[in-house]
Formats: C-alpha cells, structure tokens, sequence
C-alpha cells in the first residue's frame, strides 16, 4: 500500500495492530516507522510524505507485528535502562520490569560503599548475574558503577552469544562471561563467599499455554520454570547462598504468583535474613530481595 504521508501510514499500521491484538498499537506503529526513517520516535514529520522505499518495509514489518512477533525480534534490539542490547530469537527479550531489579542493586552497592568508605579502604564489589540472557542485568550494573567486577552465568548457546556481544559493548575489563549451570555448585566456585551481590531473573513462569503470543517466541528454557514456576529458584537459592559474603546481598525475580514461595525457600534455607518483598512499578510483588545472615556464617553454614 502507498501512503501519501506518514500520518496515514501509522494510523493503518495501529488500526491492523489493534485487531490483531496487540497490546499497545499505536506505540509500536511509530516506534517501526521512526526506526525506518531514521529519526526519535517523537520527531516524525506526521505530514511529511514517505521517504522511498519505506511504504514496502513498513509494509513487511507490519505484517510481522500483527502476527504478534515480537517488536524486539523486529527492529533487532531491546533497550534496558541506558542499554541497547541486541536481541532476537534464541534469547530472551529484558522486561522494563527487571530494571527495578537493577537499579535495587546498584543502590544497595552504593549504600555498602557510602557507610564502608568510613572504615576500611574500598574495595571494588563483586557482582554476579545468574541466568543473565542478554546480559541486561550486568550490563546494567557495570554500566552503571564501572568500578565493580562483573560476572555473568548464562547456560543457552545462543542466549551467551548475544550477551557477548552486548556485554562487549560495555566494558572491555572487569566484565566476565561465563557459560554454565547457574545452579551447578563447580559453576564460579572460585567466588564462594566473596560475593557482595547475587542479582538473577530465571525462568520463573508456571508451565502453561494461555500467555500472550510474543512470550512463546522466547526461548522455553528461559520463560517457564516447571509447573509451579520454582523449579530453578529452588535449586539457584543454595548456589546463592554459597556465592554470598556473610552480610552480601540478593535479588531474585519471580512470577507474579510465587513471591511467598521464594521467601520460604530463603528461609527454609536458613542462611538469609531480611528477606523482603520488592515490588515493580505497578505495584506487584515481582521480586524477593535477601540478606546473607553473617550468624550463618558465624556458626560454620556456608
């Protein structure tokens, strides 16, 4: 179809996203077209006609939204925080969501450097990324505090290949990929008792078929956590408990449905204390944040 502005081609775009469902119509046609001009978002000439070529693009990534593919796999890219990661089949698209993850972690690491500074010389912290994916949660945390000394897990092939791509994009030092089981006890051991922060958003979503479309385009291994959605938080919580520093902090994502289970894990653990509900910006209990109990560590369980 030709258009004779860029108006009508957003308002076709929005009307055929609509019936087909998705979720927020008018976002994603301007967000599509803005990529194939060129320009932000906000700054397309509504009144302007096409440049050539963009009725038959637009035409084809159109057809892909309203197919309910994800706007992520379609423009290539997901941003997250002050990153643009790379994304696309075979990795899993960052949620706005997990950036309340993030930044929770980059506040604890400076409240533990602000009241530390006082007492003893500084030190960089040591963070940890469990099932990073895309590596979003790292980046974020090395973006955001580049003194600190960065390690992410991720066991998918493909996902480790795009997070090592992104994660090159954010630092070339004190940044450290590694392929493995996240929940395997040889899988950092190095690391057992000198981390100062566990920050991890697993597969935690219930077996099931009912989710909106664009879920099912993410890997399996990376959405669903068996059944009740805990299969992996239950076997990552004593991998996080080895990891930790007594007083080292965690952060765990979880379904909106589990956040009691995931506390009970971390007490019935019994190496945790503080354990506490962390809720994202539409109010929902999405994450479960903990303290490494130093008595723990005191009375020899580590």
């Amino acid at each position: 179809m030709a258009f004779h502005t860029y108006a009508e081609a957003l308002r076709d775009a929005a009307e055929r996203f609509r019936a087909s469902g998705v979720p927020s119509p008018e976002w994603d046609a301007r967000l599509l077209a803005a990529e194939l001009i060129g320009c932000g978002h906000m700054d397309i000439d509504l009144d302007a006609a096409p440049i050539p070529g963009f009725d038959i693009a637009y035409e084809g990534w159109v057809a892909r939204r309203a197919a309910r593919e994800p706007l992520q796999h379609i423009l290539g890219t997901a941003w997250f925080g002050p990153l643009k990661l790379e994304v696309g089949p075979g990795v899993f698209i960052p949620r706005p969501e997990t950036e309340v993850l993030a930044d929770w972690g980059v506040r604890m690491l400076r409240d533990v450097a602000k009241h530390t500074a006082l007492t003893v010389p500084a030190s960089p912290p040591r963070v940890v990324d469990l099932c990073t994916g895309s590596g979003a949660l790292a980046g974020y945390v090395k973006h955001e505090m580049p003194e600190a000394e960065v390690y992410a897990v991720e066991l998918s092939d493909e996902a480790f290949s795009y997070a090592q791509r992104n994660l090159s994009r954010v630092a070339a030092e004190g940044l450290r990929l590694v392929q493995g089981d996240a929940t395997a006890p040889a899988t950092l051991r190095k690391l057992d008792g000198s981390v100062d922060l566990v920050l991890t958003n697993p597969p935690y979503v219930p077996e099931t078929l009912d989710l909106e479309p664009e879920v099912y385009h993410d890997p399996h291994m990376a959405v669903f956590g068996g059944e009740d959605g805990m299969a992996i938080i239950n076997r990552l919580v004593p991998r996080i408990a080895e990891l930790l520093k007594p007083g080292g902090r965690v952060g765990i994502e979880h379904d909106d449905a589990t956040s009691a289970a995931v506390q009970a894990v971390l007490h019935a653990d019994g190496r945790f204390t503080d354990i506490a509900v962390l809720r994202d910006l539409t109010g929902t209990a999405r994450f479960v944040t903990a303290r490494k109990s130093v008595s723990a560590y005191s009375a020899g369980v580590q």
